[in-house]
């Protein structure tokens, strides 16, 4: 009969990965980084319920993509013995700042996916339209020749006409 994990004291690097789906070099990394302290025994490592405990907290905090210096000032004040009043305070105070840098993340994301929709739709519909023959490179191509030829102020009022027009386009 296998034991449960509440009647467990100690589970190896590779139990740990696999109860928590993370790999043994994540376990290894936050041991490196002060946040798990396994019992060593020769080479091998042993982690106990705390070490549960507090890898169950690491993982939660890097699902919301809290950085581990937060998280660890989190973990830090779980033994002040005041019944987590201040863990949870300042837990409270990461979590709510954490989530309006991601809401305001969002919302530029949200802003950049329009802005790409209304591009997209635009160049559809220039290109649904049938191409013309002085379009584009050959318009662009006569109105060069037409500067060169001596009529530079007719080229810089088509360029500027053509960005006006852009300008106009983009905005619709």
């Amino acid at each position: 009969m296998q034991n449960t994990s509440s009647e467990r004291e100690f589970w190896s690097i590779g139990e740990m990965s696999k109860a928590f789906e993370a790999t043994p070099r994540a376990l290894r990394f936050y041991e490196d980084k002060g946040l798990l302290s396994p019992r060593r025994e020769g080479l091998n490592r042993l982690y106990g319920h705390r070490d549960r405990a507090r890898l169950k907290l690491i993982l939660r905090g890097k699902s919301v993509g809290l950085p581990l210096d937060d998280i660890r000032e989190i973990l830090d004040l779980y033994d002040l013995k005041d019944g987590q009043q201040l863990q949870m305070r300042k837990s409270l105070e990461k979590f709510t700042a954490h989530a309006a840098v991601l809401q305001n993340q969002r919302d530029h994301l949200d802003e950049a996916i329009a802005n790409l929709n209304e591009r997209i739709a635009w160049l559809e519909s220039q290109l649904a339209k049938p191409a013309s023959p002085v379009d584009g490179a050959d318009a662009y191509a006569a109105r060069a020749r037409s500067a060169l030829d001596g009529d530079t102020h007719d080229f810089a009022d088509s360029r500027a006409t053509a960005a006006v027009t852009a300008r106009t386009a983009a905005r619709q």
